[in-house]
C-alpha cells in the first residue's frame, strides 16, 4: 500500500517545527484535526428527533380527543404510550451516538508537538498539516502522516485493515524526502513509512510529520462518508419518496371513505374520526425512506470493511447492480510490482555487467520501477561512475540515455528501453537483431516486461544524445505477477453473470497473457488494440464489442468511449483507474473505482470508491457485499409490505363491513413498536459472503420480480383472511368485541415474528430477540387480565392460541421462500 502526497504540504518546513504563524496559516488552509464529528447528544438533542415521528402526534391528537370527550382513562392510556415511542427514538439515537464515540476511542486526545523548536502538549484537534508529533509506545497516531524517526516500530492497524497482526513501520528514507522537499510535485510513500489516525503503536517511539488531519485522514473519511451517505438521496431513495407520496394519497382516500361509512352507520362523528385517523398512521408509510437511509449509512461502513471506502452514498444502491468491469491490469489484477525475472547477456558480456550498464542508464532517485528494481539489486555495489547528463525516457522516444564518467575518466553513454528502439541503434546484423526480437516477443507473450541495454564510450563528446553506434549489451526480462487472488476473483464475477474487461496500455501479446493467466474472456482472451477499438465503436454496430476480453494499448479517451459504449447496450459499468488520464473514465462510469495506493489525488477525487489495498479481488468483495446490502433492503421491505398490507386491510375492510373497529390507537402503538425496530435492525445485520449469485441488472433497479410480488401479496392476503376470519370468529354470537380484538391482534403479532423468522432465518442475535419480544408482548399484554382490560382486549383461550398460531406461521412459510429462491440462484 502506498499514500501519495504533494509537496506543498510538507516542503521547506523548519526542523524545529511549525511557528504559530504557519500554524495560523496551514489551519486555515487545511482545517481542523476534527476526524469524528460527535454526534449530537443529551435529551433536547432525543426530543428533536422524536417530534419528527407522525406516530408522536397520531397519539397526542388522539389523547386530546378522548379528553375532550371526556374518557379520560383512554386519554391516559395514549398520553403513556408515549413513553415506549420516546424510549425507541432514544435508544436508536443512542446506538448511533454510540457507534461514533466507537470511532472516537481509537483516536488520541492530546499529542506531544514540535512547536518553535519545543515539545509541547495539546489537545490532538489543533495539529495541522506539518506538525511533527512525538507518538510514543501505546499511543494512537493523532493523525495521518510519514514516520520521520524511530526504532524497532510496530503498530496495530485492524481499525483500518481488520487485520491483527502487528504492522512493522521504518522511517521514511532521507534521499525520498530530501525528493520531495527539493521540489518534486509528489511523491509516493510506502505504508511502512507511513502512520495513520485510528491505528496505535504498539513499540517504539515515532516521529511523525503529518500530512492529512480531520476528514482527509483514512480514518475520518471512512466515519465522514458514513455520515454523509446516511442522508444524500438517490436516485432509488427519490422513487421511494414518490411512492411514499402515492401511498399517502391512497390512505387519504380510504380514511375519508371509511370516516363516511363509520358516520352513515350511525357510530357517530367521534367514532368515524378516530377509525380514519387510526387507518391513516396505519396505512402511512414513514418506515421506507427512514429504513432505506438508515441501510445506505450501514453500507458505507460494511463496504470500508471489505477495504472500498465509498465517497457518495449512492453506490451502496448501485454496487451490487455492476454488470460489467473495465479493469486496469497493472496493480489490480497483477500485483503492480516489477520483479526482475531474467538477465540475458549477449555472448561477449556477463550477467553482472549486462546489470551494471542498466543502472548506469538509470537515474539514482528515479520512481520508475523497473530502475528500483534494477538499482535494488546493486544496493551495495559502487556503480563507478558520476552521471554527467540524462536524456529521459518518453513516450514517444521510448528509451533514456545516461551519460556517465567512469573511475579512469573517460566518457560513456549507456541506454536502455523497448527493444525495438535499441536494437535499431546498435552495431548487430540484421539476423542478430531478428533473433533478439524473436526472444522479446517469446517473454512479452508470456506477460512479461522486455527492456534491452546497450553501450558505447565517447571520446569526443560535444554534448546531445549518441543516437548510433551502440555496442548491445542484453536483455533485462520484468515481471508484474499476477496476483494470487485475481483468478478466483475473476471466476466468481464470471460466474455471477458479470463480464470483465482488461484495458491495459502494453502490448497485445502481454495484455494477453495476462488476461489468460487470470481466466478473462475466450480461450485464448480476445484482443484488440485502442485504434481497432475506435473503428468499431465508428461503425455504431451494437454488438462490436460482444468479442472483446482485452483492449490493449488503449488511450484515455478511447477507455471512456468504451465505457459510453458497453452503458448504451444496457450495461451497468464499473471502472477501475489510477492517474489523470482515467479521471474522464471514471466520471463516466456508473461505478468509478480508483486505486488508493497507486491513484493519483484526481483520480480519488472522481471515484466513487476507492480501494485501499488495489486489489480486483476488492472489487468482487465489494460487489457481493453491495447484493447483500440489497438484498437486507428487499427482506426488510418484504417484512413492511408483508405486516402492513393485513394490517391496512383489516383496519379498513372489517369496519366497512359493519363490524366494529378491530383497532384502536393504542393497537396501533403497540404494533408500531414491533413493526419499526424489526425493520430497522433485524435485516441489515444478515451477514454476506465473498461468493456473487448471478441477478438480472437493469438500469431501472427493482426490488421485487413478478415471483416475489406474488410472494408478497399472498403472504399479506393469508395475514389478512386469518385475522379476518379469527375476528369474526371469536366476535361470535355475543359480539365479544374485546376478544376478537384479542384474537386479530394475537393473529397479526404471531404472523409479524412468523415473516420476522422466514425472512432472517434466525442467522443472528438480533433477529432471535426480535422474534421472541413480539410474542412475549402479545402473551403478556392479552392474558393479564389488568394489562388486558387496560388496551382493550381481554384474555385468550387455548384453542384461540392454536388457531393463531396455525395462522400466524403459514405467512411465515411463505415469507421464508424468498431467502430460499436467492439461495437457489447461486
Amino acid at each position: 500500500m502506498q499514500h501519495h502526497i504533494s509537496s506543498e504540504r510538507i516542503a521547506g518546513l523548519d526542523p524545529d517545527g511549525l511557528t504559530i504563524a504557519q500554524v495560523v496559516e496551514r489551519r486555515s488552509r487545511y482545517g481542523t484535526n476534527d476526524i469524528v464529528t460527535a454526534a449530537p447528544s443529551g435529551w433536547r438533542e432525543v426530543m428533536r428527533e422524536t417530534v419528527r415521528d407522525p406516530m408522536i402526534w397520531f397519539l397526542i391528537g388522539t389523547a386530546l380527543i378522548f379528553l375532550w370527550l371526556g374518557d379520560l382513562l383512554e386519554a391516559t392510556i395514549l398520553a403513556v404510550a408515549l413513553l415506549p415511542i420516546i424510549i425507541m427514538d432514544g435508544y436508536l439515537h443512542r446506538r448511533t451516538q454510540v457507534a461514533t464515540e466507537g470511532l472516537s476511542d481509537r483516536l488520541a486526545p492530546t499529542a506531544r508537538v514540535l512547536r518553535d523548536g519545543a515539545w509541547m502538549k495539546l489537545p490532538a484537534r489543533e495539529i495541522v498539516v506539518g506538525d511533527t508529533v512525538l507518538v510514543e509506545e501505546s499511543q494512537p497516531f493523532p493523525a495521518d502522516g510519514i514516520v520521520l524517526a524511530g526504532e524497532n516500530l510496530q503498530a496495530e492497524e485492524s481499525a483500518l485493515t481488520g487485520e491483527a497482526l502487528p504492522v512493522r513501520k521504518r522511517p521514511l528514507p532521507q534521499d525520498t524526502l530530501a525528493g520531495l522537499e527539493s521540489g518534486a510535485d509528489e511523491i509516493a510513500v510506502d505504508h511502512e513509512a507511513w502512520g495513520a489516525a485510528g491505528t496505535r503503536l504498539l513499540t517504539g517511539e515515532a516521529h511523525l510529520r503529518v500530512v492529512f488531519t480531520g476528514a482527509e485522514t483514512l480514518y475520518g473519511a471512512i466515519a465522514h462518508s458514513a455520515h454523509a451517505g446516511s442522508h444524500e438521496r438517490t436516485p432509488l431513495q427519490q422513487a421511494l419518496g414518490s411512492l411514499v407520496a402515492t401511498l399517502v394519497v391512497a390512505a387519504v382516500v380510504i380514511c375519508l371513505a371509511l370516516a363516511a361509512t363509520r358516520y352513515y352507520q350511525g357510530h357517530g362523528v367521534v367514532d368515524a374520526l378516530v377509525s380514519a385517523v387510526t387507518l391513516a398512521v396505519a396505512a402511512l408509510p414513514e418506515e421506507f425512506p427512514v429504513v432505506y437511509a438508515f441501510f445506505l449509512g450501514v453500507g458505507v461502513h460494511r463496504l470500508a470493511r471489505h477495504q472500498a471506502l465509498v465517497r457518495r452514498a449512492v453506490v451502496v444502491e448501485n454496487i451490487g447492480r455492476v454488470s460489467c468491469i473495465c479493469s486496469d491490469k497493472t496493480g489490480t489484477l497483477t500485483e503492480g510490482r516489477l520483479r526482475l525475472e531474467h538477465l540475458l547477456p549477449s555472448s561477449s558480456f556477463t550477467k553482472h555487467e549486462l546489470l551494471l550498464a542498466a543502472a548506469r542508464a538509470s537515474r539514482p532517485a528515479s520512481v520508475d520501477p523497473m530502475d528500483r528494481e534494477v538499482l535494488a539489486r546493486l544496493a551495495d555495489v559502487s556503480l563507478g561512475a558520476e552521471r554527467i547528463a540524462t536524456f529521459p525516457f518518453t513516450e514517444d522516444r521510448r528509451r533514456e540515455v545516461g551519460i556517465v564518467r567512469d573511475a579512469t575518466g573517460d566518457l560513456h553513454a549507456f541506454i536502455k528501453g523497448a527493444p525495438e528502439t535499441i536494437l535499431v541503434m546498435t552495431d548487430l546484423s540484421t539476423g542478430e537483431r531478428e533473433e533478439w526480437q524473436r526472444t522479446t516477443l517469446e517473454f512479452a507473450s508470456t506477460g512479461h516486461k522486455v527492456i534491452a541495454v546497450a553501450s558505447r564510450p565517447l571520446p569526443h563528446w560535444a554534448g546531445g544524445e549518441p543516437d548510433r553506434g551502440y555496442t548491445f549489451l542484453g536483455l533485462l526480462v520484468f515481471e508484474d505477477p499476477l496476483r494470487p487472488s485475481a483468478a478466483e476473483a475473476v471466476r466468481k464475477a464470471v460466474a455471477a453473470g458479470i463480464r470483465v474487461i482488461m484495458v491495459t496500455g502494453d502490448h497485445p501479446a502481454t495484455a494477453q497473457a495476462i488476461a489468460a493467466k487470470a481466466g478473462i474472456g475466450a480461450a485464448p482472451p480476445r484482443v484488440i488494440e485502442g485504434t481497432d477499438l475506435v473503428e468499431r465503436l465508428r461503425r455504431k454496430d451494437p454488438d462490436c464489442l460482444q468479442d472483446v476480453d482485452v483492449v490493449a494499448r488503449s488511450a484515455p479517451s478511447q477507455k471512456l468511449d468504451l465505457v459510453r459504449a458497453l452503458q448504451a447496450s444496457g450495461e451497468i459499468v464499473a471502472v477501475t483507474g489510477d492517474g489523470v488520464n482515467d479521471v474522464p473514465a471514471l466520471q463516466g462510469a456508473d461505478i468509478g473505482i480508483a486505486m488508493g495506493e497507486r491513484g493519483t489525488r484526481s483520480a480519488r477525487e472522481v471515484a466513487s470508491i476507492v480501494l485501499l489495498d488495489d486489489n480486483f479481488r476488492t472489487i468482487i468483495r465489494a460487489i457481493a457485499e453491495g447484493r447483500q446490502l440489497f438484498e437486507n433492503l428487499k427482506f426488510s421491505f418484504a417484512y413492511l409490505l408483508m405486516v402492513h398490507i393485513p394490517l391496512v386491510l383489516t383496519a379498513a375492510f372489517i369496519p366497512f363491513a359493519g363490524f366494529a373497529l378491530v383497532y384502536l390507537p393504542v393497537h396501533i402503538v403497540w404494533l408500531e413498536l414491533i413493526i419499526h425496530p424489526t425493520a430497522l435492525l433485524v435485516f441489515q445485520q444478515l451477514p454476506s459472503s465473498d461468493e456473487l449469485h448471478n441477478v438480472h441488472n437493469t438500469k431501472r433497479p427493482r426490488f421485487f420480480d413478478t415471483t416475489e410480488w406474488v410472494l408478497i401479496g399472498l403472504a399479506g392476503l393469508v395475514v389478512t383472511l386469518a385475522v379476518t376470519l379469527g375476528y369474526v370468529r371469536s366476535l361470535g354470537a355475543m359480539q365479544d368485541v374485546e376478544h376478537a380484538r384479542g384474537m386479530a391482534m394475537v393473529t397479526l403479532v404471531v404472523a409479524s415474528a412468523a415473516i420476522t423468522a422466514g425472512l432472517s432465518g434466525l442467522r443472528t442475535r438480533t433477529a432471535t430477540i426480535s422474534v421472541v419480544a413480539a410474542i412475549a408482548s402479545a402473551a403478556v399484554l392479552v392474558q393479564h387480565p389488568v394489562l388486558a382490560e387496560l388496551v382493550h382486549l381481554s384474555p385468550l383461550h387455548a384453542d384461540d392460541w392454536m388457531l393463531a398460531t396455525v395462522a400466524g406461521l403459514l405467512p411465515g412459510a411463505i415469507a421464508a421462500l424468498l431467502p430460499l429462491r436467492r439461495r437457489l440462484r447461486k
